[in-house]
């Protein structure tokens, strides 16, 4: 079954929330508070989003996250990448060693559905998901 880490799910949550409270930084307390997230991975998921260029991180007393770029302009395949790395449905595309390798007939189907995935993914961006 295909579906997002906690760690996708939690920077997807908070680049939403970045794009609709766009005029002030927001830390990353405030942020777990709000959604009843542990403080810590919270944290750890937004210097991940930063150090991949997706946020930018304010430091001092009102300091905080806001995003590097225009909400519309970052999918949530680039969310998804720079948290977990490339995306994969199939434990072979991580270089896992499978025995049917050779034989499988499932593998070429399951890239093309993968290819969809992505394309689908990649379409949708943060304003988006701020604006549904």
């Amino acid at each position: 079954m295909f579906r997002l880490s906690k760690k996708s799910d939690y920077g997807l949550i908070a680049l939403k929330h970045l794009a609709q409270h766009s005029n002030a930084s927001v830390s990353a307390r405030e942020m777990a508070a709000h959604y009843q997230i542990p403080a810590e991975l919270m944290a750890k998921v937004l210097q991940k989003l930063a150090k991949k260029g997706l946020l930018v991180s304010q430091q001092g007393t009102n300091g905080g996250y806001v995003l590097a770029r225009d909400p519309a302009s970052i999918s949530i395949a680039e969310v998804v990448e720079a948290l977990e790395g490339p995306i994969a449905i199939t434990p072979c595309e991580r270089g896992s060693d499978c025995q049917q390798s050779q034989m499988c007939s499932v593998k070429d189907p399951l890239l093309k559905i993968k290819a969809k995935v992505v394309r689908v993914l990649g379409d949708t961006s943060i304003y988006e998901l701020a604006t549904t």
